[in-house]
């Protein structure tokens, strides 16, 4: 009897496109042979859709053996889908609720690198109450310019900006602001080389298989925004360019971060190397599996095929009923 695999995408997210892509890999890549293959598709206003039907999520999970979650950002990373898929008891694959919560919420994902050892850039935490204006003037006079500006929660570098000097930073808090974003983390600017490294559970005889890491070569001046990301513009190189030394400490960094954060069956986390060492960022629960996306060319190098991975996760998830 065929396993019945649903796979979520869309959502109600900033990266609702880049999801669909992801989910449409999964989709694609799932053997028939093996599973039955349901495509399960969540608009921007958050409502499910099966076959073509809105639906609710009670009525669609209770026809579902196992869940592949396809979603990027808000609602797919943040916990609230896994939440969901909790409470109705269906087995899914990747982190679960609080795991990914404390993942994708910056600032904690950074005070747990640093209560493990791990360096992190220096940061200022912006709440939704504070006073821009005064953090703008604190952070010209306190940080070397230019620093960077991220939104807690977003990813995929939606939202971020590489600015210097009061008034830039000051419009960047408060576009931030105007555009949604609760919370805001300001961090030193690190430069070096830009690494991120996959691990996944169980695999080739690994309680815990790190990849080879890819180097990031943004284009001429600019950093990895989501445009480089998704476009194609940045340059990414397997296994990276990284002294022996350097290539074992991410490795081991990104195992420490995904022990650490209590992650389950894969993740990618983000470094900057630098001749100060080596640099936690964050650390992302689910992985893009577009073309362009890092994880599968990661996979590729080490002769691992995407039909292979992703049957793999959904006998990960399987493993935990």
């Amino acid at each position: 009897m065929q396993t019945i695999v649903g796979v979520l995408r869309g959502g109600p997210s900033r990266k609702h496109e880049v999801s669909l892509k992801t989910g449409a890999s999964m989709l694609e890549a799932l053997p028939p042979e093996r599973f039955f293959v349901r495509d399960i598709y969540i608009d921007r206003q958050g409502l499910w859709h099966d076959r073509g039907r809105p639906s609710t999520p009670e009525r669609i999970l209770r026809q579902l053996d196992v869940v592949l979650v396809g979603l990027h950002g808000e609602y797919g990373e943040d916990g609230e889908v896994q939440r969901l898929l909790e409470r109705f008891g269906v087995p899914y694959a990747g982190t679960d609720s609080f795991g990914s919560y404390l993942a994708m919420h910056k600032l904690m994902a950074k005070m747990k690198a640093r209560e493990l050892g791990l360096q992190t850039p220096a940061f200022r935490y912006v709440e939704s109450q504070d006073d821009l204006d005064a953090i703008a003037r604190e952070v010209t006079r306190a940080f070397h310019q230019p620093v960077v500006i991220k939104p807690i929660g977003w990813g995929s570098s939606l939202g971020i900006s590489i600015v210097g000097g009061y008034a830039p930073i000051r419009e960047a808090l408060f576009r931030l602001r105007t555009e949604g974003a609760r919370s805001i983390l300001i961090e030193e600017y690190v430069r070096g080389q830009e690494a991120t490294t996959g691990v996944i559970e169980q695999i080739r005889g690994e309680a815990l298989y790190v990849l080879p890491s890819v180097e990031i070569v943004p284009p001429s001046g600019d950093f990895f925004s989501y445009h480089s990301k998704y476009s194609g513009a940045a340059r990414e190189i397997v296994p990276g360019h990284f002294r022996r030394v350097d290539a074992e400490e991410l490795a081991r960094a990104a195992r420490l971060m995904h022990r650490g954060l209590g992650l389950r069956h894969y993740s990618r986390s983000d470094f900057m190397v630098t001749p100060r060492g080596i640099y936690y960022l964050e650390t992302n629960t689910l992985p893009g599996l577009t073309r362009e996306s890092l994880m599968p060319k990661a996979l590729s190098a080490v002769g691992i095929a995407l039909p292979d991975f992703v049957s793999h996760l959904v006998r990960l998830a399987l493993r935990e009923v």
